[in-house]
């Protein structure tokens, strides 16, 4: 039973979780929130990058908001998982 909790963890970590990423960006956008205000933290990445002199492009904006929606829902699932194996 642990193999498949396990396994399960990491379909959740590598498949859902960058989906859901993608998905909460393209939902924010679909509602009418502006993109400078959706790619903010891509944004602040790529202008210290350009800062410490490497020309950064596009994507690296867009890559790094999605890293970060990844984080916030894997620490979402990761806090949801604990709090229910305390309560069973």
């Amino acid at each position: 039973m642990a193999d498949r909790s396990r396994l399960l963890s990491v379909i959740a970590l590598l498949v859902v979780a960058p989906i859901g990423a993608a998905v909460v960006i393209s939902a924010l956008l679909l509602f009418g929130v502006q993109p400078h205000t959706v790619f903010l933290f891509g944004f602040f990445v790529k202008g210290k990058l350009e800062a410490l002199g490497f020309h950064a492009p596009k994507a690296v904006g867009v890559l790094a908001t999605v890293a970060l929606w990844w984080v916030i829902i894997v620490l979402v699932w990761l806090t949801v998982r604990k709090l229910w194996r305390r309560a069973n």
